[in-house]
C-alpha cells in the first residue's frame, strides 16, 4: 500500500493513495497537468486512477476536478452535500453529473482491493469527510480541514499505518497576522482548521505500535512554516503522556507546491 501527496496547501490539495492493482485520488485542487506530472513520477498516468474521493466543496479541494473529468472521466465519491456543492461550482457546471457518486457517513466503498471508510469532520462546508482507507491489514487516514476533534475522529482512526493529519497554523502567527478579523475568528472556531499543537495532539492520540509514516498536510502560506509546524508536532509528540516518541517514526511536512516522496507499507 502506497501514499503519495501530490500537493497540500491552503492553495491547492491532492493526494494519491494505491495497492499494486488499484490507484485512488483523494481530491483534486491543482491542475490537471500538475497531478500527471506527480503520477508519472511514480510510474502512473490518469488513466490509471479508478476513483476520485472528495473531502468537501471548497475550490482548493476541487478547483483542478473539471479539465480532468472532462479528459479523463473518472468517477468520483463524495457526500450528498459534497456533490450538492459541487453541482453549483462554475467549473463543475458542464461536468457529466453521472460521474458523481454519494457516499454515506460511516460507510464503506469498495474500490477493487481498497476500502474507503467515510467519516464526518467539523469544517464549515456542506458535508466534509475524512477518509481511511485499508487494503487488507494495513491502514491509511486522509484527515484535514477539521476545526477540532473528538473521541468519534479518535476510534475511527486508531491502529493507523499512515495518516495525512492537518497542521494548518502556527496560533500566534495567525493572531498577529494581516487576516482579517472575521477570518482569523474561522480558522480559530470549532469548523475552522487545526494549529499545529492541536495536530500534535490528535497524533498522540493516534499512535501505535504500527505507526510508520506522518504527513503533516494543508499548511497556510501566510501563517505558518514547514520547519514550525514540523517542531511543534515533534514536541507534543514528545511530551505526551504515552510511550512514543517523534523518532519511533517518520514524519514529513506534505509540500505545496512539488509532491513528496512515495510512501510504502
Amino acid at each position: 500500500m502506497r501514499m503519495m501527496s501530490i500537493a497540500s496547501g491552503s492553495s491547492g490539495n491532492c493526494i494519491y493513495i494505491g495497492s499494486d492493482n488499484t490507484h485512488i485520488l483523494i481530491d483534486d485542487g491543482i491542475s490537471r497537468k500538475r497531478v500527471q506530472e506527480g503520477l508519472n513520477g511514480i510510474g502512473l498516468d490518469i488513466s490509471d486512477i479508478s476513483a476520485i474521493f472528495i473531502t468537501h466543496e471548497h475550490s482548493d479541494h476541487i478547483g483542478g476536478l473539471g479539465v480532468l473529468l472532462r479528459k479523463n472521466p473518472i468517477p468520483v465519491y463524495a457526500s450528498h452535500g459534497t456533490i450538492e456543492g459541487m453541482k453549483s461550482y462554475n467549473k463543475l457546471k458542464d461536468v457529466d453529473i453521472s460521474l458523481f457518486h454519494e457516499t454515506e457517513v460511516d460507510s464503506d466503498t469498495q474500490i477493487n482491493d481498497l476500502t474507503v471508510h467515510s467519516m464526518h469532520v467539523y469544517h464549515d462546508a456542506r458535508e466534509p469527510f475524512a477518509y481511511r482507507i485499508n487494503h487488507g491489514s494495513k491502514k491509511m487516514g486522509i484527515i484535514t480541514d477539521l476545526g477540532h476533534f473528538d473521541d468519534y475522529i479518535i476510534d475511527n482512526l486508531q491502529g493507523m499505518n499512515t495518516v495525512l493529519i492537518e497542521s494548518n497554523h502556527d496560533i500566534r502567527m495567525l493572531e498577529a497576522g494581516s487576516y482579517p478579523y472575521y477570518l482569523k475568528r474561522r480558522i480559530l472556531g470549532d469548523s475552522g482548521h487545526l494549529s499545529n499543537e492541536a495536530s500534535g495532539r490528535l497524533l498522540n492520540s493516534l499512535l501505535n505500535d504500527g505507526m510508520e509514516h506522518v504527513f503533516l498536510g494543508h499548511l497556510s502560506h501566510e501563517n505558518n512554516y514547514a520547519q514550525l509546524a514540523y517542531e511543534t508536532v515533534r514536541m507534543e509528540v514528545n511530551l505526551g503522556e504515552n510511550k512514543y516518541k517523534a523518532d519511533d517514526f517518520n514524519i514529513q511536512v506534505a509540500k505545496r507546491e512539488e509532491p513528496s516522496e512515495l510512501i510504502q507499507i
